[in-house]
C-alpha cells in the first residue's frame, strides 16, 4: 500500500485529512449491535407476506382467501384494487428516484413473474407464509415475450434520459498502411445483487405521519417518495436507515414493496413489517439486465487508434425502459478522432432491471478492456504500450479538461508491482497448468450530490456529528469522523456520530461513488465553522489557529478545548453544507471539467486444459481516485471490487428461463459466489498520490464502484494468455474452454 504524504501547509489546508484507521463500527456489526431494518419487532406490529404470480403474463381471475384467513393469526388478505391508489403527486414522480412506475396491487394485469398479486397480513411472520401458501390464486395466463430474443428497440423515457443514447464524435479517418482492425461481440449474462440484507420495510403511522424503517440506500428520496405517495408534507414522513447490509444498487431506488408496506400499514391501522425472501429479491427488485456489446476498433500502423465503437443492447421490462450505459467508458477512455456509441434495448415480460456494481462502465470495461487486447495482439503491441499511445489527456467525447487523473502512473506503478514487464507472455507451465497474465483498464464515472452536515461540541467537551447518510458497509461510521477529528485534533473514536435518519441534516445518497465527496464535505466545512467558534472564544484570529491533541493552538499558545466551552450554557454547533452549482440535486463533477476515477488491473491466472478450470493466482490494482481519507478501509474496498470482478468473470449468472418465464434457481443455491478458497492472499492494492480540487474540498473522489471495473477483462485477457482462448461469453465455464481446445465431445 502506497502511503500518501502531505506537506505542513497542505495539512493546514485540511489536505492530511484521515489516516490508516480501523473501522469504527466493526465491533457492532460484528457483535449484533447494529439494528437493521428487519430487526425491528413490536407488540402491536403486524407482518405481511407478498404472494407473486406463477404466470409472466395474463391477468388474475379469482383470488380465494378464505382458505388463507382460516390459518390462525392472519388478519388480512389484500388484493388487487383494495389499497387506496397513490397521491397525485406520485405522477410528478421522475424515474429515478423511483425504481419504476409499475406499481402491483392497482389491476388485475400480470406483466412478470413473481409480480404481487395479494399481501397476506398476520400477527406473525409465520401465520402469514401458511396463509399464502393456502391462497387461492387463479390466473389466465397470456402469451409472453422473452426478453433475451426480442427484437432490438430505442429506448424512451425513464432511465433513457441519464445518457446519450447515440453519441458520434468526428469523423472516420483512413488508417493507412499496415492498419489494424478488430470487431466482436461480447455478451454478459443477467446477474442479480444478492445483498447479504434482504430488502426490508417497516411501517408505522401516528395519525397522518409515517415513519418507516427501511432497508435503502438514501432516506431522503424514500420520503420524497411517500410524500407522493400519500399526498402529505414531506415533514410528516420520517425514514430511519442506519445500517443497510449491502445493496449493490438494488436499495439505491424505491420499490413498490416499501410503498406497499406503508399502505398495507395505513389501511389495517398498525405497524407492519415486509421483508423480501431471497426468492423475491429477484422478482421484486432490480439486478443487472443481460448486455449484448459490439465493438469495433481501428489501429493504425503505430498502434493509435483511429476509430472507437461500441454498441450496447441490454433487456428491459414491458413498463419501463431501464438503460445500462456500458458505452460510457468508449468515449472516455481512449484518445481517438472518431468514436460512435448507441444504446438500444429488448423489451420483455421480466421484473424491471436496476443499477448494480459497478453499474455502466463495469460492463463497459470488460467488453472494451478484452477488444483493446485483441488489437494489441493483432498489432504486435504490449498491451500497457498500446494504452499509453492512445493516452487521453482530456476527455475524448467532450474535449474537457480532467478534473484529475494520473492513470499513467497507475499504468507504471502496477507494471512494476506486478512484474508485468518480465513475465513471459504466451503462457508457462505449472505442472499440469497454464499460466497466463492479463491487464485491463479500470474507471467510473463521478457523480458529486449536495450534503449538510453539523459538528457540535457539548461544555462537556463531547463532539457529535449529525448527517443522514446510509451505511451500506463502505466505512462511512470511520471516514466522517476522522475528517471532523481531523480539523479539531481529536481521536475520531471521540467523534459521536449521528446517521441514518430523515430528521438529520440533508446527505446524498450513498451510490454513484459520491457519498465521501458530498457527506465529506459538508463534515470538513462543519468542523471547520466550529473550530472558528472556538477560536472566536478564545479570542484568536480563526485563519492562525489549527486543533491538536483536543487543543486550540495559536502560535505558542494553546488551550484544551474542553476548558474553552466548560462555561457554556449549552452545545455550541456549526452547520456545513456541500453545494453544487445552480443547487443540483446531482452533477458529474464542475461543468468545465471532466470527473473520473481510474486504475490499472493485473492478473495471474492457472488453467488447467483438461479440466477447464481457472483459479486466480495473484491479483495487482493500482488506482488513481483522488485523496485516499483511509487507506485501510479503501484498501478493503479494493479487494472487495477485485473479489466481485472474479465472480463476475468466471461465477456469476442469472438465466432467464424461457419456456416458463422466469428466473432460473432464484436463490443462493443456484449461485456460485467467490469463496476464501477462490482468492489468494497474493492481492496487491495501491494508490497514486493525487488531490482532485476541482472534485471537492477533500480532494477525494468515489472508489466503491472503480473497484468492481476492469478486473473481469485483465482475467479474461489471462485466461486468452494461458491457453489460447479468447472468452466472449462470461462468465468463464470450464466447458467453455474444454470445448474450445478439445471440442465439445470433450466437455
Amino acid at each position: 500500500m502506497s502511503t500518501i504524504e502531505f506537506s505542513a501547509a497542505e495539512r493546514a489546508a485540511g489536505r492530511g485529512l484521515g489516516g490508516d484507521l480501523a473501522r469504527l463500527d466493526g465491533p457492532a456489526k460484528v457483535t449484533g449491535a447494529a439494528r437493521y431494518a428487519s430487526d425491528r419487532t413490536g407488540e402491536n406490529l403486524l407482518c405481511a407476506v407478498l404472494v407473486g404470480a406463477a404466470v409472466p403474463s395474463g391477468r388474475l381471475v379469482r383470488l380465494d382467501k378464505q382458505p388463507a384467513l382460516a390459518v390462525e393469526g392472519v388478519v388480512a388478505v389484500i388484493g388487487p384494487g383494495e389499497l387506496s391508489p397513490p397521491g397525485p403527486g406520485f405522477a410528478d414522480l421522475t424515474v429515478p428516484p423511483l425504481a419504476t412506475r409499475h406499481l402491483p396491487l392497482r389491476d388485475d394485469a400480470i406483466v412478470y413473474h413473481g409480480q404481487p398479486v395479494a399481501a397476506v397480513i398476520a400477527e406473525t411472520l409465520e401465520a402469514a407464509e401458511e396463509g399464502a401458501t393456502r391462497l387461492g390464486v387463479s390466473v389466465a395466463a397470456a402469451k409472453f415475450v422473452v426478453p433475451d430474443t426480442a427484437p432490438d428497440a430505442s429506448a424512451e423515457g425513464g432511465y433513457a434520459g441519464l445518457g446519450a443514447l447515440d453519441l458520434r464524435v468526428g469523423t472516420p479517418t483512413e488508417p493507412g498502411p499496415g492498419s489494424h482492425h478488430v470487431s466482436g461481440t461480447y455478451v454478459q449474462p443477467a446477474r442479480h445483487n444478492n445483498p447479504m440484507e434482504p430488502s426490508a420495510a417497516v411501517a408505522e403511522w401516528d395519525g397522518d405521519r409515517l415513519t418507516l424503517y427501511d432497508a435503502a440506500q438514501h432516506v431522503y428520496a424514500v420520503r420524497s417518495v411517500m410524500a407522493a405517495v400519500f399526498d402529505i408534507d414531506e415533514e410528516m414522513v420520517r425514514i430511519v436507515s442506519p445500517y443497510t447490509g449491502g445493496g449493490f444498487g438494488a436499495k439505491a431506488f424505491i420499490w413498490p414493496h416499501e410503498i406497499l408496506a406503508a399502505m398495507l400499514a395505513r389501511q389495517l391501522g398498525r405497524p407492519v413489517k415486509l421483508t423480501l425472501t431471497r426468492a423475491q429479491m429477484y422478482d421484486t427488485v432490480g439486478y443487472q439486465p443481460l448486455m449484448r456489446h459490439d465493438v469495433t476498433l481501428t489501429a493504425g500502423g503505430d498502434g493509435h487508434l483511429v476509430e472507437v465503437g461500441h454498441d450496447v443492447v441490454n433487456t428491459t421490462a414491458v413498463t419501463d425502459d431501464y438503460v445500462e450505459f456500458g458505452s460510457a467508458t468508449a468515449s472516455a477512455l481512449y484518445a481517438s478522432p472518431h468514436i460512435h456509441t448507441s444504446q438500444r434495448v429488448r423489451r420483455g415480460n421480466v421484473n424491471l432491471p436496476t443499477f448494480m456494481r459497478s453499474p455502466i462502465d463495469g460492463p463497459g470495461t470488460w467488453a472494451l478492456g478484452v477488444a483493446m487486447d485483441e488489437l494489441a495482439r493483432a498489432a504486435g503491441l504490449d498491451p500497457v504500450e498500446l494504452r499509453l499511445r492512445n493516452y487521453a489527456e482530456r476527455e475524448p467525447a467532450s474535449g474537457r479538461p480532467w478534473s484529475s487523473k494520473k492513470l499513467r502512473e497507475a499504468y507504471q506503478e502496477g507494471a512494476r508491482r506486478f512484474g508485468w514487464h518480465e513475465r513471459a507472455p504466451g503462457g508457462t507451465a505449472d505442472g499440469p497448468w497454464r499460466i497466463g497474465f492479463g491487464m485491463a483498464d479500470a474507471t467510473q464515472g463521478q457523480f458529486r450530490f449536495p450534503s449538510q452536515a453539523t459538528v457540535s461540541i457539548t461544555p462537556q467537551g463531547k463532539v457529535g456529528l449529525a448527517v443522514g447518510f446510509t451505511d451500506i458497509g463502505q466505512g462511512p461510521g470511520t471516514i466522517f469522523p476522522q475528517v471532523v477529528a481531523g480539523v479539531l485534533g481529536l481521536d475520531p473514536a471521540d467523534v459521536e456520530l449521528f446517521w441514518g435518519d430523515s430528521g438529520l441534516p440533508f446527505a446524498g445518497p450513498t451510490y454513484g461513488s459520491g457519498t465521501t465527496i458530498g457527506v465529506g464535505a459538508a463534515a470538513l466545512d462543519a468542523a471547520t465553522k466550529l473550530r472558528d467558534q472556538l477560536a472566536e472564544l478564545a479570542g484568536w484570529p480563526a485563519a492562525q489557529v489549527h486543533c491538536d491533541n483536543g487543543e486550540l493552538c495559536y502560535g505558542d499558545h494553546h488551550v484544551k478545548l474542553t476548558e474553552l466551552v466548560a462555561d457554556l450554557p449549552g452545545p455550541l454547533a456549526a452547520e456545513g453544507a456541500f453545494r453544487l452549482p445552480g443547487d443540483a440535486w446531482a452533477d458529474a463533477g464542475p461543468a468545465e471539467y471532466a470527473t473520473r476515477t481510474f486504475g490499472a488491473v493485473f492478473a495471474e491466472v492457472g488453467v488447467d486444459p483438461e479440466l477447464g478450470l481457472v483459479r486466480l493466482r495473484r491479483a495487482t490494482g493500482v488506482y488513481s481516485a483522488g485523496h485516499i481519507i483511509n487507506a485501510r478501509t479503501a484498501r478493503s474496498q479494493m479487494i472487495g471490487g477485485l473479489v466481485w470482478g472474479w465472480g463476475m468473470a468466471t461465477l456469476e449468472a442469472s438465466h432467464f428461463e424461457p419456456t416458463l418465464g422466469r428466473w432460473h434457481s432464484p436463490n443462493l443455491a443456484g449461485v456460485a459466489l467467490p469463496v476464501n478458497a477462490d482468492i489468494p492472499s497474493a492481492i496487491d492494492i495501491a494508490f497514486v498520490d493525487e488531490f482532485d480540487e476541482h472534485a471537492g474540498p477533500l480532494g477525494a473522489k468515489g472508489i466503491g464502484e472503480l473497484s468492481a471495473t476492469g478486473f473481469a477483462a485483465a482475467v479474461t485477457n489471462a485466461v486468452y494468455d494461458a491457453v489460447g482462448v479468447r472468452i466472449t461469453t462470461l462468465p468463464i465455464r470450464p466447458a467453455d474452454i474444454i470445448n474450445a481446445l478439445h471440442g465439445p465431445a470433450h466437455s
